[in-house]
């Protein structure tokens, strides 16, 4: 039997926002084989408990979270822990390579030149653990676009756009949809001077190979070897 993929994405008001974690889920499940289902923690409809409640069958759960958080290490255990069948709970979905490969490809479409300073905006987190992901994906970026890469933060720790943007600098999102951080990225972003401001990762199929990726990791040996 295949396993049933449960994404589970943060969520947001702006409904564009919500139906990237849907497109990924689509094209993800087309390539595995598998039944798929989009959740959220919060803030969009279906919730992951209500979908984990309903899903009779193993499965396995891809948070499309960027970052080790609250979310992560509190909300989503707390849910799986009333479920009376095997669910099987991913990381985060970065720090990662691809992520930072479709970073690279935002920035060049955004009109970003080779050498240009980047910095990586992210919502930011006060757990120290998101502290670490967001350096190490600050150092991948950095690495991928071959040009020093600064870190700012719109929430949590780390410092604020204002603080690290410089003029002429580019900024690259590190967001995966667009929503009230990816508008305030790019205002404070624009606001302090940056040249260029990227467009959010989105539905890249780099992000669509990671997704298959971490849920092949999770499903058993034999729906591995089918998919």
């Amino acid at each position: 039997m295949t396993p049933h993929l449960v994404t589970v994405a943060h969520g947001t008001r702006t409904a564009a926002g919500n139906e990237v974690a849907r497109a990924l889920t689509s094209a993800a499940a087309e390539r595995l084989g598998w039944a798929a289902t989009t959740s959220y923690v919060e803030l969009c409809a279906p919730l992951l408990a209500d979908v984990v409640a309903v899903v009779d069958t193993p499965a396995v759960a891809v948070p499309l979270l960027l970052s080790t958080g609250y979310h992560l290490r509190q909300d989503l255990p707390a849910v799986l822990a009333d479920v009376d069948r095997e669910v099987r709970l991913g990381r985060s979905l970065g720090p990662d390579r691809l992520l930072a490969a479709a970073q690279v490809d935002r920035l060049r479409a955004a009109g970003a030149t080779p050498g240009q300073p980047v910095v990586l905006v992210a919502a930011g987190s006060t757990d120290p653990a998101a502290s670490a992901d967001l350096d190490a994906a600050t150092h991948l970026l950095a690495h991928a676009w071959g040009a020093p890469v600064r870190l700012a933060t719109l929430s949590g720790r780390g410092p604020r756009p204002d603080e690290v943007v410089r003029p002429g600098d580019a900024v690259s999102p590190y967001l995966l949809a667009t929503g009230h951080f990816h508008r305030k990225a790019r205002h404070d972003a624009l606001a302090a001077g940056a040249g260029v401001v990227a467009d959010v990762i989105g539905p890249h199929p780099l992000v669509v190979d990671l997704l298959v990726e971490r849920a092949l990791a999770l499903a058993p040996l034999d729906a591995r070897v089918s998919a």
